[in-house]
């Protein structure tokens, strides 16, 4: 009796609420992602004007279509490398693990881009950002989710606080890293993006163990035959690609289309290994397909969104009036307006989702909504003067204001739907699936933003916000059998 007694009180024990309402251990995940995004929107921030200003401004020179196409590709690479880190800790080490090994690379990146010169630093450094970076996002997103069971009402509020670290490491971000670019130098900025990353990691390694076991446990090891196949395919891969470097047929204008191409594939064949799976039940296999719609909602959004680091970035060059009392602020300034908004606004969203509870809109309605909010930011542009450096910053705030409204009603509560609806063999990886669809839209804004003339702007953004709007009302059309598919997940 007594034994039964004690199960009975431990089942029935109060949740943790020490971090605002939510649990403790979230304080340690939350202060990571500060650092992690200080030093990758700051990085980031300056990334593009790098490549395309003059040599005699401390850039390389590139063209600007070609430079979109990179930070387009880059991006897209960055998510697309969470399905390698989510396998890595699904199959041999774990999510806790991985994250910590995967911020030591990210680490590196940023060294290696501020010390090494021109197009080797830029290769070398955002090749081991993007594959660190890969293993940060899908398991920092998968350990918070292992922090709340799939009825917790306070998932999606924990979720948006943790995105409120994200945003508070870009807000500062930018501003310290364009500061120092104006000031002492493109290499200066990188390296104070490397600083960050070296901070972010000792604070996560101090208090890593305070985590729970669970996040040291490997869901579906892999059989250690197969192992060794595994490390010639990967190697054998690396072969290729380098080939295809030598004789050009992966060529920086290309980048753009390449991950594209590769991303559309790897979402197809992903969904298939997944769905496919002996240990999946039906419950499971129905959420799985609940979450294609989903997936490609998320693809068009973000190839608007990330238009941030494209699109944003060149008309902030040209288009906007910079100045502020007679002084020229950095271009990279521009990137910390909207994490101001998300710091603000995250705090409401999270309050309005709690309050709502059960009540509030099913996942499809904020997906929709968020992508048809998109669109609409996108025709604000229509709305601003001609003219070079004419347009207000204040003009450009009130889109990015509405920017920041659509990422909140998608991603928090994507990163909180791909571990809702993961089955129990695949919940890194279908993260991994949600940050796919990022790839996927990141390289296409890379893509889209080739087809952006500052002089001649009016079919740019008037057709790409037609298509988002578009595409929000079918998912908005589709909201009842999406959601009897997702079997009780709301």
């Amino acid at each position: 009796m007594t034994a039964s007694r004690t199960d009975v009180d431990t089942r029935h024990e109060p949740p943790d609420t020490r971090f605002f309402g939510q649990p403790a251990v979230l304080a340690n995940l939350f202060g990571v992602e500060v650092w992690e995004r200080f030093s990758f929107y700051g990085m980031q921030g300056i990334l593009l004007i790098y490549l395309y200003y003059s040599a005699a401004r401390g850039g390389l020179g590139i063209s600007e279509a070609t430079a979109t196409s990179i930070v387009g590709a880059y991006g897209g690479a960055v998510y697309f490398a969470t399905i390698l880190g989510a396998w890595i800790a699904d199959r041999l080490i774990g999510a806790e693990r991985t994250l910590f090994y995967a911020a030591v690379v990210v680490m590196l990146g940023h060294v290696s881009l501020s010390l090494l010169p021109g197009l080797t630093g830029v290769g070398v450094g955002l090749g081991l950002v993007a594959l660190g970076s890969g293993g940060v996002k899908a398991n920092a997103t998968s350990l918070v989710g292992s922090l709340y069971d799939e009825h917790d009402e306070r998932r999606d509020a924990g979720f948006s606080l943790f995105y409120l670290g994200i945003n508070l490491g870009a807000f500062v971000g930018p501003l310290l890293t364009g500061l120092l670019q104006r000031n002492e130098g493109f290499h200066w900025g990188f390296g104070l993006a490397a600083v960050g990353m070296a901070v972010g990691l000792a604070q996560y390694a101090a208090f890593r163990n305070r985590l729970p076991d669970t996040t040291r446990e490997v869901p579906d090891p892999v059989d250690r035959d197969k192992l060794v196949g595994y490390v010639v395919a990967a190697l054998a891969l690396v072969a290729v690609v380098v080939v295809l470097i030598l004789v050009h047929v992966i060529t920086a204008p290309r980048l753009a289309d390449i991950v594209i191409w590769v991303s559309a594939a790897a979402a197809v064949a992903y969904f298939a290994v997944i769905l496919s799976s002996r240990h999946l039940d039906t419950t499971e296999r129905s959420r799985v397909l609940a979450f294609i719609p989903m997936f490609v909602c998320s693809a068009v959004f973000w190839s608007l969104y990330q238009q941030q680091f494209t699109v944003i970035t060149v008309y902030s060059d040209k288009r906007l009036d910079r100045s502020l009392f007679g002084w020229e602020m950095p271009v990279s300034w521009v990137q910390s307006i909207n994490p101001v908004f998300i710091i603000i606004l995250s705090g409401v969203f999270a309050a309005i989702w709690m309050r709502l509870g059960d009540r509030q809109p099913v996942t499809p309605v904020k997906f929709g909504l968020a992508t048809i909010v998109m669109g609409l930011a996108f025709w604000l542009f229509l709305l601003m003067p001609s003219g070079k450096n004419s347009v207000p910053i204040l003009g450009l705030a009130l889109i990015l204001l509405v920017f920041t409204i659509a990422e909140l009603l998608i991603s928090p509560v994507g990163l909180s739907l791909a571990t809702k609806l993961a089955p129990r063999a695949f919940v890194t990886q279908m993260v991994a699936l949600f940050f796919l669809s990022i790839a996927l839209g990141t390289a296409m804004s890379g893509k889209l933003a080739e087809h952006y003339d500052p002089t001649h702007e009016t079919p740019f953004f008037l057709w790409i916000g037609l298509v988002a709007i578009a595409v929000g009302v079918a998912v908005l059309a589709l909201t009842k059998p999406i959601s009897r598919m997702m079997q009780g997940v709301r």
